[in-house]
C-alpha cells in the first residue's frame, strides 16, 4: 500500500510542490537581510519618487522579493490542482519551519565560539565573524514577526481570492484568477510586513511606510504579470505528467466538486 501511494503521480507532485514551497520561502527569508539596487542591477539611473511627501523614492528592494513572486505562482498552482486546504496547510508548514529555523539561528548566534574563529577572516576583511554572523542571521524580531504574519494573511487572502474568481469563470482565465488573486494579496504583504516591522517596531510615520509599501508593490505588480506565463508551463507540465484525465479529476475535486479525490489510497490487496 505505501509503495502505491508513494508512486501515485499527484502525491509526487505535490510532494516536491511542498518541500520547493517551504524552500524557497526559507531562502527568501534568509537572505531578506541583503537589500539591493534594482536601478543599478538593470544599468539605470534612480527614479527618485516622492510620494506622500517622501522624497528621493528608489528601487531599493529586499533579495527577498527575488523568490516571493515565485511563491505565489506555486500558490496558484497549489490552488488550481489541489484546492485551499492543500494551501493552508503549506502555509502553515512553511511558517513553522520558518519559525523553527529562526529559533535556531537565534541559538546559533548566542553560542560561544573559540577566539580563533572569530578572528579566522580578517584577511578578507571580515574583522569579527561572530559580529557578521550575528549580522547575517540575526534580524530584528519585529522584521521576523512582520514577515512570517505578511506571508500567512496574503496566503490566505490569495487562496480566498482565486477561487472566488474561479467560481465565476471556471476552467477558463487561469491568468485572470491567478494574476488578480495575487495582484491583491502581494499588496496585503507589503503593507503588513512594512506595518508591523517599520510602523509598530521602528515607529515610522504613516507617509514613510506607505510611500515604500507602493515602491514595493510597483515591482511585485510588475512581476505577477510577468510571471503569468509561467503557470500555464507549469500548469502544462503537470498535465502531460499526470494525464488529462487525472489532471481534470483534481481540478474538479480541488473545486470541491463531487469528483474522486486526487490522492488514490488502494487498500491493500
Amino acid at each position: 500500500m505505501i509503495k502505491n501511494i508513494l508512486n501515485d503521480k499527484p502525491t509526487k507532485v505535490f510532494t516536491f510542490i511542498v518541500c520547493f514551497f517551504v524552500a524557497n520561502a526559507l531562502i527568501a527569508e534568509c537572505i531578506g537581510g541583503k537589500i539591493f539596487s534594482l536601478e543599478k542591477l538593470l544599468g539605470i539611473d534612480p527614479v527618485n519618487f516622492s510620494l506622500f511627501g517622501e522624497k528621493n523614492l528608489s528601487f531599493s528592494l529586499t533579495c527577498g522579493v527575488l523568490l516571493w513572486p515565485i511563491e505565489f505562482v506555486m500558490t496558484d498552482i497549489v490552488n488550481e490542482y489541489y484546492g485551499p486546504k492543500a494551501v493552508r496547510r503549506i502555509s502553515y508548514i512553511a511558517v513553522g519551519l520558518i519559525s523553527y529555523a529562526f529559533i535556531m539561528f537565534f541559538l546559533a548566534i548566542k553560542t560561544t565560539p573559540p577566539d580563533w574563529w572569530i578572528q579566522s577572516n580578517t584577511e578578507r576583511g571580515i574583522p569579527n565573524m561572530q559580529d557578521a554572523f550575528s549580522g547575517i542571521f540575526g534580524q530584528g524580531m519585529w522584521i521576523i514577526i512582520g514577515s512570517l504574519l505578511a506571508f500567512l494573511v496574503s496566503q490566505i487572502i490569495d487562496v480566498t481570492v482565486f477561487h472566488r474568481i474561479k467560481k465565476v469563470t471556471g476552467e477558463k482565465w487561469i491568468w485572470l484568477r491567478a494574476t488578480g488573486s495575487t495582484l491583491i494579496s502581494q499588496l496585503v504583504d507589503s503593507f503588513v510586513v512594512l506595518f508591523i516591522a517599520f510602523k509598530l517596531g521602528n515607529n515610522w510615520s504613516w507617509q514613510k511606510v506607505l510611500a515604500i509599501c507602493l515602491m514595493n508593490y510597483m515591482y511585485k505588480f510588475t512581476m505577477a504579470i510577468i510571471l503569468t506565463p509561467l503557470i500555464y508551463f507549469i500548469e502544462k507540465k503537470i498535465e502531460n505528467y499526470v494525464g488529462h484525465d487525472t489532471a481534470k479529476k483534481m481540478k474538479h475535486a480541488a473545486m470541491g466538486k463531487n469528483e474522486a479525490p486526487f490522492i488514490n489510497i488502494p487498500t491493500a490487496g
